[in-house]
């Protein structure tokens, strides 16, 4: 069996992996046009702020330890065609470009993702900057020293962490989206409001609603930043506004969803015979409403690649799917989401109610105790949740993996407000606050039933 696998970061890494372990007899091929694999972008932050002094930690393998393990590895190798009907690819070596073909018996589309580039003027100005991947990473390092004003376009997570970078750095930051809220895709205004403020709190100048119309600059480097609204000084730009899939090789070869992210099974395959496809490249089979969704994470992007690599050769481990849960810590916030939220669960065909609590996460008499944010969201009629929110300066982010596990296990709002959690008055109370949040979902629904004859 020979595989071709294209692309090698967090999916493709995981399905070599898998593959060889699983399959030692198989031929595999690994081609990757940059020259390293598994770069973890989720650090970047962490990098550029110093908190990772080394950013080879960042990397969880490399090409010789899947070449030891019996891939054939070529780095700086681009696949420039994708035939199916054939079953054959074509390959340029960026070294020498010298282009080759050849043949597969299974093929495996791990090609990840890009930024968005929105078509603004100005973007071949020095020092504005992607940030995606180690080299790109490499180079904002290598420039930013010497920056006094910058500008992140984009309040998503990778955005938002580089915005708690620059600012803890003491440089003057401008953090710019079109949209009217940060961190939208994963918290409700409850949320998002507190931690706009804190950000504002901390020196970032925060502007939202506002549209880049383009970059100006002097000497070819930029200086300026151009919105709807305003203009804002510059030395360094950073575009941080979304990622699309890298699909083009297989356009009208396999069934996508309209951003051109793949539609796999639950076995990973796509809808043409002997190709898989996992990780940014792909939709997601989202649980919270049965269906599929475009959410590039690295843990998806892992799972996925494992599952690539059990079902190569026939149906052996079938995927459970994902909620889209995750974690971020900004100033001294530890914030963690599953699931829908308000804002998205009509995009997503659920017809939802939602509940939000705010409480302390142990006894009052404890000398010391901080405040959780938390919030539910669940289904109308049958009560599953199908999201959930939890904010606080202590650590409660292991709770939204809690959550994922019920929107996961298709659990109710009644199984989470009695679910056996243990209690110590060092860590929680005799109702844990998850507990807390579920009964208040109950009494809401409680309230609204007797509330339902006047209302008729």
């Amino acid at each position: 069996m020979k595989v071709i696998v294209i692309g090698c970061t967090h999916a493709g890494t995981s399905a070599v992996k898998t593959i060889l372990s699983d399959h030692p007899e198989a031929e595999v091929k690994v081609y990757e046009r940059n020259d390293n694999v598994s770069f973890l972008s989720c650090g970047i932050a962490l990098y550029v702020g110093g908190v990772v002094k080394d950013p080879e930690g960042l990397f969880y393998s490399n090409p010789q330890e899947l070449t030891a393990m019996g891939a054939d590895v070529h780095m700086e190798h681009d696949v420039t065609d994708v035939n199916i009907a054939k079953k054959e690819i074509t390959v340029r070596n960026l070294k020498t470009d010298e282009s080759h073909t050849e043949f597969y018996d299974k093929l495996v589309l791990t090609t990840g993702s890009w930024p968005i580039i929105p078509p603004i003027d100005g973007l071949d100005l020095e020092n504005v900057q992607l940030c995606k991947n180690y080299n790109q990473a490499q180079e904002i390092f290598k420039k930013k020293d010497d920056k006094k004003k910058i500008v992140i376009v984009g309040g998503g997570y990778i955005g938002i962490e580089l915005v708690e970078a620059f600012a803890n750095e003491g440089r003057e930051v401008t953090l710019l989206d079109g949209l009217d809220r940060i961190l939208n895709k994963y918290l409700d205004p409850e949320f998002t409001d507190i931690l706009t403020d804190e950000l504002v709190n901390h020196g970032v100048n925060v502007h939202l609603n506002e549209m880049v119309k383009g970059f100006y600059g002097e000497d070819g480097k930029v200086s300026k930043v151009v919105t709807s609204a305003g203009e804002y000084e510059a030395d360094m730009v950073i575009m941080c506004v979304g990622f699309r899939p890298n699909t083009e090789l297989v356009k009208d070869q396999v069934d996508m969803l309209p951003n051109g992210a793949i539609l796999v099974d639950n076995y990973m395959r796509t809808s043409a015979p002997d190709v898989f496809a996992a990780g940014d490249s792909c939709a997601v089979n989202y649980n919270p409403n049965g269906g599929h969704a475009y959410i590039p994470l690295a843990t998806n992007a892992v799972r996925m690649g494992m599952l690539v690599g059990k079902n190569i050769a026939g149906e052996t481990l079938s995927y459970r799917g994902t909620q889209s849960t995750s974690g971020l810590h900004l100033f001294g916030y530890n914030i963690g989401s599953t699931g829908v939220n308000d804002a998205s669960a009509g995009f997503f065909g659920l017809e939802t109610r939602s509940v939000y609590v705010e409480d302390f996460y142990r006894p009052e008499f404890m000398p010391t105790n901080e405040k959780l944010y938390m919030k539910l969201v669940y289904e109308v009629g049958t009560h599953r949740i199908v999201g959930g929110q939890i904010m606080s300066k202590y650590d409660c982010t292991a709770s939204a993996n809690t959550l994922s596990v019920f929107i996961q296990a298709k659990m109710t709002i009644e199984d989470l407000a009695l679910t056996d959690f243990f209690f110590q008055p060092v860590y929680d109370r005799p109702w844990n606050y998850l507990n807390i949040l579920g009964q208040a979902a109950m009494a809401q629904e409680q309230q609204m039933a007797k509330e339902e004859p006047a209302n008729a």
